[in-house]
């Protein structure tokens, strides 16, 4: 029973899709992938991309975020990754990582966990990340795509 829970938490999650960013984020929305779970602990991979400029050439800061929701009834510390890469060709670099204490029934992100800035090119980029909650076994990858210089 506790692990459909979790399976349906990590199922709501992604269907959301496009989730406005909190206060004082510099991208205009974070688009977030599918879920996958580690213990107790639903998380998603989550993408923005900020428009910019180096020189005359456009560039994209594209941002990888992560969401966690702790179906549990204690807190729990979650560690977690992230990397990205270009999808035609491209290897998986990390981009960050970093530690995010969730308490029971609780929801935080998208919490920024690393960056990238790429001049624009018409190609696919995304991210993955993965987590650990307590010393629960990593979880699988969660993805989340966007085409890198959409509109």
């Amino acid at each position: 029973m506790r692990r459909t829970g979790t399976v349906l938490g990590a199922a709501a999650l992604s269907v959301l899709g496009v989730l406005a960013v909190p206060a004082g984020a510099r991208a205009a929305a974070v688009a977030c992938g599918g879920g996958t779970s580690t213990g107790r602990v639903a998380v998603n991979g989550c993408i923005s991309a900020e428009r910019g400029s180096a020189g005359r050439f456009p560039t994209r800061e594209i941002t990888a975020h992560i969401r966690a929701r702790n179906t549990g009834t204690r807190g729990v510390d979650v560690a977690y990754e992230a990397f990205f890469r270009v999808v035609d060709g491209g290897h998986w670099e990390k981009v960050g990582s970093g530690r995010v204490h969730v308490r029971a029934g609780e929801s935080v992100g998208p919490v920024e966990v690393g960056s990238t800035t790429r001049v624009c090119g018409p190609v696919r980029v995304e991210i993955r990340v993965h987590a650990r909650a307590g010393s629960a076994a990593w979880s699988g990858w969660s993805p989340a795509a966007t085409k890198q210089c959409q509109t």
